[in-house]
């Protein structure tokens, strides 16, 4: 027997329901207060009052939308796939929810007279779990988009298969120097290696070795990849109203909408709670408190519950802040920045590791190192630094009438050329550029 079903395989059967309808609760009463608490936040950075009227400080404001999705009529359009079409929706729910079944939530507690964990149960391998579950997860958006059997659910189910393959990379990256400084991949044993105390400057005040803290760049990198993760801006893409309505939930209405509903906000707690465990710290007090009685026991539950909440947070503030980003900058942001640098990074860290590990002292590692270090940067930095590709177009002769419906669709003049009164002149008479700008007659 493993140390990990020695801890976790010991629990009677009754205690294993309570923990999962106790997951199962938390997660829905989570998932109402987090749809509260984010409205409010939006309107307070808004200048507005958000939710104020329905119960305390409108509180049951969410609740009622709950119910009103519930009981709204839940009808589906001719010439969808009935069986696929309700299908999609479950699978993004069930996925959304079993992802918790390796995360800590706390530590040791006593449940009616016995010693067990906040979790439901860990091996080996728990956080490739959580990954696997997540990819599992999007074929409800492509099964949606593609039993709707509309151009626009379509187009946002292929959006977001694109965003999420390219973002899974780059966060599967960040997660691979977790795996190489902890030397596990189980949930549990990752918090508890990030309980280790070090002092830092001969200062004896012990601080909890976060690896948020010792690996940013891969928390960083983290970070930015769960916005494409959850589909959420400034990468919401497939759904973005301005340009294909709902997107894979475009046909999507009551108790089916709700699922989808229910899955965003669920996977937004599910990766903040990833990040807490894998680079906070996880149920872990912080400073301070880590050294005291409010680091055990049921008080673990609350700092869980604390850090997921600033993560929660810090997504609202984003989408109160930032604009949404262009698909081909997202997508660059992707493939060209974030999967380059975390390769760089972890190999950076790799050798760095082995050195101290092996003793290794002979100058080409270091010299090694150097160079990874200047190409990931240069990678990195001409990557972002890369304009849009250019237009090669033959301007028009001065004078020339431009028929914008002449090949039967409407199209804006090329690159290089001004429309001035349905006459196209060079863009290389200043004059005429000048005039069509202060709209002034030519």
């Amino acid at each position: 027997m493993t140390p990990l079903e020695a801890v976790f395989g010991t629990d009677p059967w009754w205690i294993v329901l309570i923990k999962v309808i106790g997951v199962f609760a938390l997660l829905l009463v989570w998932t109402i207060f987090n749809v509260w608490f984010e409205r409010r936040i939006l309107g307070k950075m808004q200048n507005r009052k958000g939710p104020i009227m329905n119960g305390p400080f409108g509180l049951g404001q969410a609740m009622g939308d709950g119910v009103k999705l519930l009981l709204k009529e839940d009808f589906r359009p001719a010439r969808t796939d009935a069986v696929v079409f309700s299908v999609a929706p479950a699978l993004t729910a069930v996925a959304a929810f079993s992802s918790w079944a390796v995360i800590p939530l706390g530590g040791t507690v006593r449940m009616f007279g016995h010693e067990t964990h906040l979790q439901l149960t860990d091996f080996p391998v728990a956080a490739l779990l959580v990954m696997a579950i997540a990819g599992v997860g999007f074929y409800g958006f492509v099964l949606a988009g593609w039993a709707s059997n509309g151009t626009y659910s379509l187009l946002g189910s292929m959006r977001a298969t694109a965003q999420v393959i390219s973002y899974e990379i780059a966060m599967g990256l960040s997660l691979v120097a977790v795996f190489l400084y902890a030397s596990t991949m189980s949930t549990s044993e990752i918090v508890k290696a990030q309980g280790v105390t070090i002092s830092m400057f001969g200062v004896d005040t012990p601080l909890p070795s976060w690896y948020g803290l010792l690996l940013f760049p891969s928390f960083l990198v983290y970070v930015i990849a769960m916005f494409g993760e959850t589909n959420r801006q400034p990468f919401d893409m497939p759904e973005c109203e301005s340009e294909i309505v709902s997107g894979h939930i475009t046909d999507y209405s009551g108790f089916r909408y709700a699922l989808f509903f229910l899955a965003e906000y669920i996977n937004c707690a599910t990766v903040s709670a990833v990040s807490v465990t894998l680079f906070l710290g996880g149920y872990g007090a912080p400073w301070p408190f880590n050294g005291t009685f409010l680091n055990e026991g049921w008080w673990t539950l609350l700092w869980f519950v604390l850090k997921v909440q600033a993560m929660m947070f810090f997504f609202s503030w984003v989408r109160g802040s930032l604009p949404r980003v262009r698909y081909d900058q997202m997508m660059s942001l992707g493939w060209k920045v974030l999967i380059p640098g975390s390769l760089g990074w972890i190999t950076l860290l790799a050798l760095t590791r082995g050195s101290f590990i092996h003793r290794w002292t002979s100058p080409l590692v270091w010299v090694g190192v150097v160079v990874i270090m200047v190409i990931a940067v240069w990678a990195v930095f001409r990557a972002s630094d890369e304009g849009e590709p250019a237009v090669v177009s033959v301007p028009a002769a001065a004078g020339e009438v431009f028929d914008a419906f002449a090949d039967g669709y409407p199209v804006p003049p090329m690159p290089g050329t001004n429309l001035i009164e349905g006459v196209v002149v060079p863009a290389s008479d200043s004059t005429a550029r000048t005039a069509s700008m202060n709209g002034a007659d030519v």
